[in-house]
C-alpha cells in the first residue's frame, strides 16, 4: 500500500519495465487446462520451485488441492538438459500414479536449454515407459512470453494435436472449447447445451475437478474432466464452438485443419449480447429451435437490466484481466449504460483493442485500452489518478487500488486470493449475467450507503 502512495498521474513511456503485471505465467494456464482432462496428471518440465508456484497459484484461487508432477531440475539438468529427468519422470508416474494422460508443459529453464519434448516422449515410448492405452501430450510454455491465457491455449491445442481422431463414424456431437473460465462456467455451458438438447464434448472441463464435493472420500483423480474417449471423438464432431479467441481459437483452427471439423469462433458468452450470439450461432449450426426455458431465462435477465439501469447509467468503470473476458465484459457494461473507460490486459495480442472497439460500437469515445507486457496495473492506477472511476472490476490485486482510491471493487477473473466461493457461481450465460449485475450493483450501492451523510441514508434506494 505504501508504494501506491508514490503513483503519479504523469505517464512516461516504458519499454523494458512492467510494474504489477496484469497477468501471470504460461505454465499456470497450461496446468489448469490439463486438469480439465479426466485422469490426467500435469507435468512441469523444469525446476521443483516452478511447479510449486504453479500449483499454489491455482490452489489459492480454487481452494482445491492441485496434483502435478515435476522433472525437478538440478544444476546438472540445467547444464546438460532435462531428457534423463523427463524419461525417469514418465516411467515413475505411470508406475506409481497410473494416470491415463501425462500433460507435459515446459518452463523458462527447459525452453532456454532447448529440450525437444516430442523427441523425449518418443524415446520414452521406445523404451516401453508409456503403457498401452496411455498417452503423453505436451505444449511449449516459456514464462518469458505470453501469459497464463496463452499457456492455457497452447495446452488445449496440444490436446487436439495429440488426441483428436477423425474416423468414418457418423456423429451428432458438437465440441465446445470454453476458454479459461471457472468450473462453474463450464458446468453452465454444459447445462445450456443440454437445454438445447445437444450432445456435447466440452474440453477442457474442470468442473468436478477444481470444485469437488466434500463427501468424506479421497480420490487422486476426481470424477470430472473430459474423458480421453471424448477428446479422441472430437475429431468426428459436427462443429466446434470456440469461446474466446485468445483461449480457444488455436485449438479450434487446428482441429479444423486436422479433422475437418468446422470451427465457429465466438466471444465468451458474458452478458446479454454475447450470450445471444452464442445461442443463436448454436441454433443456426445445429438447425434447432431455442426452447422456451432459455427464452424465459433471457427475459428475466432483460427485466433485471431494466430494473437496474437507473443505478448503472453513466457510471465510469475500469476493467483489468484476461482479454476474452474483458471483450465481453466491456460490451456488457456499455449495454447497461455504464461507461467502461479503462480496459487493461497483460496478455499480448494485436486484435484485442480492435475487438473491444468493435464491441463498444463507438459508444465510449473516451475509452483507453492497453494490453501486452507494459499494460500493467501501475498504468491503470495512473489513468485513475488522472480521472477516477465509479467501479473497478478485476482480480484480487486490484484491491490495493480500490482501497487507495476508495473505489468499489467487483472481484472477477484470475486470481482471486482473498475471497472464497467465487468459483462456484457462473458468470457466463443469462444466469451468469444476472449474477454479475447483482454483484456490480451491490458494490456500488454498498459504497453509497457507507459514504453518504446520515440524513441521506435511505431505506429504499
Amino acid at each position: 500500500m505504501t508504494l501506491l502512495r508514490h503513483t503519479t498521474d504523469e505517464i512516461k513511456p516504458r519499454k523494458a519495465l512492467t510494474v504489477n503485471a496484469a497477468k501471470t505465467c504460461q505454465p499456470v494456464g497450461a496446468m489448469y487446462a490439463a486438469l480439465g482432462i479426466h485422469r490426467c496428471l500435469p507435468h512441469s518440465h523444469g525446476s521443483q520451485g516452478c511447479c510449486s508456484y504453479h500449483r499454489s497459484a491455482l490452489t489459492r484461487h480454487y481452494k482445491e488441492p492441485v496434483m502435478a508432477a515435476t522433472s525437478s531440475f538440478t544444476e546438472g539438468a540445467s547444464v546438460f538438459g532435462g531428457q534423463a529427468n523427463l524419461l525417469k519422470s514418465i516411467e515413475t508416474i505411470f508406475q506409481v500414479y497410473d494416470p491415463d494422460v501425462i500433460a507435459v508443459h515446459t518452463t523458462c529453464l527447459s525452453e532456454t536449454i532447448g529440450d525437444d519434448i516430442p523427441q523425449i516422449v518418443s524415446k520414452a515410448d521406445d523404451k516401453g515407459f508409456i503403457p498401452e492405452g496411455k498417452i503423453v501430450i505436451h505444449c511449449n510454455t516459456p514464462s518469458y512470453v505470453g501469459s497464463h491465457v496463452t499457456g492455457f491455449s497452447n495446452m488445449v491445442e496440444g490436446m487436439v494435436k495429440y488426441m483428436s481422431t477423425k474416423t468414418d463414424a457418423e456423429s451428432s456431437r458438437f465440441n465446445v472449447i470454453p476458454g479459461w473460465v471457472e468450473p462453474s462456467d463450464m458446468r453452465e455451458l454444459k447445462r445450456l447445451m443440454n437445454v438445447l438438447s445437444l450432445d456435447t464434448i466440452l474440453f477442457p472441463d474442470t468442473s468436478d475437478v477444481m470444485d469437488c464435493p466434500l463427501d468424506g472420500t479421497r480420490e487422486f483423480y476426481p470424477a470430472g474432466g473430459t474423458p480421453l474417449e471424448d477428446l479422441k471423438a472430437s475429431g468426428d464432431a459436427k462443429a466446434t464452438f470456440a469461446l474466446g479467441a485468445f483461449g480457444s481459437k488455436a485449438a479450434a483452427e487446428t482441429l479444423q485443419k486436422k479433422c475437418e471439423v468446422p470451427a465457429e469462433l465466438l466471444d465468451l458468452p458474458i452478458g446479454l449480447r454475447a450470450t445471444d450470439r452464442f445461442i443463436d450461432k448454436v441454433r443456426t449450426v445445429a438447425g434447432i429451435e431455442v426452447p422456451d426455458e432459455l427464452t424465459r431465462e433471457r427475459g428475466r435477465m432483460v427485466d433485471l437490466m431494466s430494473d437496474m439501469q437507473q443505478y448503472f447509467e453513466g457510471k465510469r468503470v475500469a476493467l483489468v484481466g484476461d482479454p476474452d473476458q474483458l471483450i465481453a465484459l466491456s460490451e456488457f457494461c456499455a449495454d447497461l449504460d455504464m461507461r467502461p473507460v479503462y480496459i487493461v490486459s497483460g496478455t499480448p495480442g494485436k486484435v484485442f483493442e480492435q475487438t473491444v472497439l468493435e464491441r463498444l460500437e463507438e459508444r465510449i469515445p473516451e475509452v483507453k485500452i492497453a494490453n501486452g507486457a507494459n499494460a500493467d496495473m501501475f498504468l491503470l492506477h495512473q489513468w485513475i489518478k488522472q480521472e477516477s472511476v465509479d467501479l473497478l472490476i478485476g482480480n484480487t490485486y486490484c484491491k490495493y487500488i480500490s482501497r487507495d482510491e476508495n473505489i468499489p471493487l467487483v472481484r472477477h477473473g484470475f486470481p482471486i486470493l482473498d475471497r472464497v466461493g467465487h468459483s462456484q457461481f457462473p458468470t457466463v450465460g443469462y444466469m451468469g449475467g444476472i449474477r454479475l449485475m447483482e454483484k456490480m450493483l451491490d458494490a456500488i450501492l454498498s459504497t453509497q450507503d457507507e459514504e453518504c451523510d446520515e440524513e441521506k441514508m435511505e431505506l429504499v434506494m
